[in-house]
């Protein structure tokens, strides 16, 4: 195979030559970046070892993470702390971009390998500790390329084909440095706060566990790489979840929760409101463990914007994900489908992370700067129902020769393409009523008993390689069954929608022209990272529904110990 390993790193060092921050050795702040920009330099300038290739690509990224954590249960604080840490992490690619040591599945597993440094770093200020990590992350990741990187060359010996996609895209140089402003968290009043919501639990006697947690996180990233990117972004985060249990009589696990996502303080509701919530869902879960079971049965159905959200998240936004289009142990659900036609035609989707808010809700999913230090740019996916892309990072995908920014990470796995927001938009909507009375029209066109209608939902899973079926599976919180003959509405349990993609997809009917936002986090293979979904009311006109799979035990033996109002003044 043609190598062009002396080029490629002719060109990197051209551009790195240039790429230090106009007075970083000036900045007294900047001792992160600093150190950072002069340890990579000397790294690109001597690191080889003598008779094999120098590293043609490095990038070093450190996550700086400070967190303030309260959560508490029965009207009392369990855990209040901050804390700071600050990890490290190092890529080292030998080859070219066209094959490279990326290319090896078992990159990093040597059972001879017997050290494997630490990558924390310093959360107090000291350029030299944190040059050490750096130094000695770089030498290991050298040491495993060159192995991968042999090993990559190697199986082409034997591949009946060589490999027309490359190793990794060609992307301009990024440079954005972002201040880190104050950031107050008010961790005493928050405390107060908890106790007040999780001691509202006790009025419902049914309720035998909850909790209740607040955290406001703020990630500073600083990313630099032989290329020329130079890149620190700054992102708070703060959520409150209050979620609660009740078991049926039956011995159903039965679970809800009231949480709100926002980018700052101010974003979360008073919690005099949030409390208002925590009570209506507990009496909501009250009537919920005496709600009738439903059997499996394939039914109509409407999704709220929060379900069909989490829907699309499973069904396609996986199967968009740029890298599972070329890994031979994927089921490819949509390879070779670009420019035919996946979805009624009346669905668009695309991923947006440079959103910050939609009709004012803070959005999880919003970044600039993916974790490869590209750009991030709106995805567009589907339009009129036809595919146009995917989810793109640096790993080549047959079709396209960029990246899209959307190669994501939590800092400790390798970057792959994944969601940020996604948004789903119905082009030609009825209102929320007219959806309600399609509802019904379509049960009684079926002849079907019912259908149901899915107001909030757990989240989801899906299964995306060749080992298992292709299929995806939802848990759905709160569901009614909508009488076919009356139209009346009854709240019911112990239900999970499952199917196959392809086949649910096509089951759309319609969407409404309300939307709602979808704020969460997302589990795969490159780790857990914060993802939004933007998505209307949506009408199918067949979804397959299972028996929960939850495991059924006795209820507590004894009742809950008195509470200061069992007790009186």
């Amino acid at each position: 195979m043609t190598r062009f390993a002396r080029p490629a790193w002719a060109a990197c060092v051209a551009i790195a030559a240039a790429w230090i921050p106009p007075g970083a050795e000036a900045a007294p702040d900047d001792w992160v970046l600093r150190a950072m920009t002069r340890e990579l330099e000397r790294n690109r300038e001597r690191l080889r070892l003598e008779g094999y290739d120098a590293p043609y690509f490095i990038a070093y990224s450190v996550r700086d993470l400070d967190r303030t954590y309260v959560s508490g249960k029965a009207g009392a604080v369990f855990q209040s702390n901050r804390s700071r840490n600050r990890f490290v992490n190092v890529e080292v690619r030998v080859g070219d971009y066209s094959l490279d040591s990326s290319q090896d599945e078992e990159a990093l597993f040597n059972p001879s390998q017997k050290y494997v440094p630490n990558n924390l770093g310093p959360i107090e200020r000291s350029e030299e500790a944190l040059r050490r990590v750096l130094w000695l992350l770089t030498d290991f990741q050298y040491k495993a390329a060159l192995v991968s990187y042999l090993k990559v060359r190697g199986k082409l010996v034997n591949e009946p084909k060589a490999r027309t996609t490359g190793s990794m895209t060609r992307e301009e140089p990024v440079r954005l440095v972002e201040q880190a402003g104050p950031f107050s968290f008010d961790r005493a009043s928050w405390e107060r706060a908890v106790r007040r919501l999780s001691g509202a639990f006790l009025d419902y006697p049914e309720v035998f566990d909850s909790s209740v947690e607040v955290s406001a996180t703020r990630l500073v990233r600083t990313m630099v790489t032989t290329e020329g990117t130079v890149v620190r972004t700054v992102d708070d985060y703060v959520m409150v979840l209050a979620s609660a249990l009740v078991r049926a009589d039956d011995g159903q696990l039965l679970e809800d929760a009231v949480y709100h996502y926002g980018r700052t303080p101010a974003d979360l509701p008073a919690p005099e409101r949030i409390e208002a919530e925590v009570r209506a869902m507990a009496e909501r879960l009250c009537r919920l463990r005496r709600a009738p079971v439903l059997d499996p049965a394939t039914v109509p159905v409407l999704m709220s914007p929060e379900a069909t959200g989490v829907f699309f998240h499973e069904t396609i936004g996986h199967r968009l994900e740029g890298q599972r289009q070329e890994d031979e142990e994927e089921g490819r659900t949509f390879k070779g489908h670009l420019g035919r036609k996946i979805l009624p035609d009346f669905i668009a989707v695309y991923d947006d992370p440079t959103l910050p808010a939609w009709d004012g809700t803070p959005l999880n999913g919003h970044y600039r700067v993916d974790d490869e230090g590209v750009r991030a740019t709106r995805a567009v996916l589907v339009e009129g129902g036809v595919l146009r892309g995917f989810l793109l990072s640096r790993r080549p995908v047959e079709g396209f020769e960029r990246s899209n920014g959307h190669g994501r990470s939590d800092g400790f796995q390798r970057p792959v393409g994944r969601m940020a927001t996604l948004v789903v938009q119905g082009t030609d909507p009825v209102s929320p009523a007219r959806l309600r009375e399609m509802l019904l029209e379509e049960v009684r066109r079926q002849g079907k008993p019912y259908g149901l209608i899915i107001e909030t939902i757990a989240g989801g899973s899906t299964n995306t390689s060749t080992y298992g079926y292709q299929a995806f599976k939802g848990m759905p919180r709160v569901a009614y069954r909508v009488d076919a003959e009356t139209g009346d509405v009854t709240l019911v349990r112990g239900v999970e929608i499952v199917g196959t993609p392809l086949s649910s997809i096509n089951k759309i009917v319609a969407t409404s022209d309300r939307y709602g936002v979808f704020n969460g986090y997302c589990g795969a293979e490159s780790g857990s990272v914060p993802v939004s979904t933007v998505a209307p009311e949506m009408l199918f006109a067949e979804v397959e529904l299972q028996r929960s799979q939850e495991a059924k035990e006795r209820a507590p033996i004894l009742p809950a110990p008195p509470t200061k109002a069992d007790r009186g003044p």
